[in-house]
C-alpha cells in the first residue's frame, strides 16, 4: 500500500502520484493498470498539448466499474497559461478575463473528469507581471471557496522569492509545489527547505528522465546491489525518505509493479546523506 500524507490544508495525498502526461490515445488503460496495480494519485492537466484529460475521466469510469469509486482517489489538476497551450486547441477563451479562463479551463476539468471536485488545483506555470499571477490565484481561490478543489498550488516555480510573496499574499497558501527535479535548478534545495519550513509538500517530476549521471553512478550501482532494487526503485525511495512526492509516469506492467514496491525497504541515514551528496 502507497502511504498518505495529510497536506496543510487537510488533504490526504499519496506519497506516488501517476502522471497522465504524453500518454495520448493510451491515457486510459495506463491510468487504469496503474489504479488497478494500487496507485491512489493520478495528476493531469486541462492542457489539450500534453495531456488528454477526457481519457482520464473515462478511466475514473472504468475503475469506478471495478469499486474504485472517486472518493477513493487524489485528482490533481491544473489551469494551463495560454503561453503552455496549443494556439490550436485552447481550452477556454483566449480573449476572457484571466480570471475567466480560469473559471472555463476548470469547468472543462469537471466535464473531463466527471467530477464536481478535485483533490488539488494547480497553476501550471507562473505568470508575469506578478499582478496577473495574483489575479489567476484569486480564481484559483474562488474555486478552492467554492468546493471545486480541496486544495491549491503551482508547477514550474522555481524562484524562491516568487514563491514566498505568493505564499506572503495569498488567502489560500499554495500546498504543494510540483518542480521539474534537475540539476539546473540545483534540485531547488533552498526552495525545498523552505517548502519544508511552512509545510508546503514538494513533487518532483522528470525525476529520472533528468537525471541519469545519478543513476549511473557506482553509489547507485553498490545499492542495487545491496538491496536487489532497481536504479529507479532506489531514487524514488531516496525522493520518498526526504519528503518529496514524485510523480511516476511508468507505462509497463513491470515498471508499475516496482514502483509500488518502493516502501518494502528503508535507505540507511548515512546512505540518504551519500546520495544527497550527488545532488550538489
Amino acid at each position: 500500500m502507497i502511504p498518505f500524507r495529510l497536506t496543510n490544508d487537510n488533504v490526504r495525498m499519496p506519497a506516488l502520484i501517476y502522471g497522465t502526461a504524453w500518454k495520448k490515445e493510451h491515457t486510459v488503460e495506463l491510468v487504469e493498470m496503474a489504479v488497478l496495480s494500487g496507485f491512489r494519485g493520478i495528476d493531469t492537466a486541462c492542457q489539450p498539448k500534453h495531456y488528454e484529460e477526457p481519457l482520464v475521466g473515462e478511466a475514473l469510469m472504468r475503475l469506478a466499474s471495478h469499486g474504485i469509486g472517486r472518493e477513493a482517489l487524489f485528482l490533481q489538476t491544473k489551469f494551463t497559461p495560454l503561453s503552455g497551450q496549443d494556439p490550436n486547441r485552447i481550452p477556454y477563451d483566449p480573449s476572457a478575463s484571466l480570471a475567466e479562463q480560469v473559471a472555463q479551463s476548470f469547468a472543462s476539468s469537471q466535464r473531463n473528469l466527471k467530477t464536481d471536485y478535485v483533490d488539488s488545483l494547480v497553476l501550471h506555470s507562473p505568470l508575469f507581471p506578478y499582478a496577473h499571477l495574483s489575479q489567476v490565484w484569486e480564481a484559483m481561490e474562488a474555486i478552492f471557496h467554492s468546493s471545486g478543489a480541496q486544495q491549491l498550488g503551482i508547477s514550474n516555480c522555481y524562484d524562491l522569492e516568487l514563491l514566498q510573496s505568493l505564499y506572503r499574499d495569498a488567502s489560500i497558501k499554495p500546498a504543494v509545489v510540483q518542480n521539474r527535479f534537475y540539476a539546473d535548478s540545483g534540485y531547488d534545495r533552498e526552495l525545498r527547505l523552505w517548502c519544508d519550513e511552512v509545510g508546503i509538500v514538494y513533487q518532483s517530476f522528470w525525476s529520472l528522465t533528468a537525471n541519469p549521471h545519478i543513476l549511473g553512478s557506482r553509489e547507485f550501482f553498490a545499492l542495487t546491489q545491496e538491496y536487489d532494487k532497481t536504479e529507479a526503485q532506489i531514487l524514488y525511495r531516496y525522493l520518498s525518505h526526504v519528503g518529496i512526492t514524485p510523480l511516476i509516469g511508468s507505462t509497463s506492467p513491470q515498471h508499475i509493479k516496482e514502483d509500488l514496491e518502493i516502501f518494502s525497504f528503508e535507505l540507511k541515514p548515512s546512505e540518504i546523506v551519500a546520495i544527497s551528496s550527488l545532488l550538489l
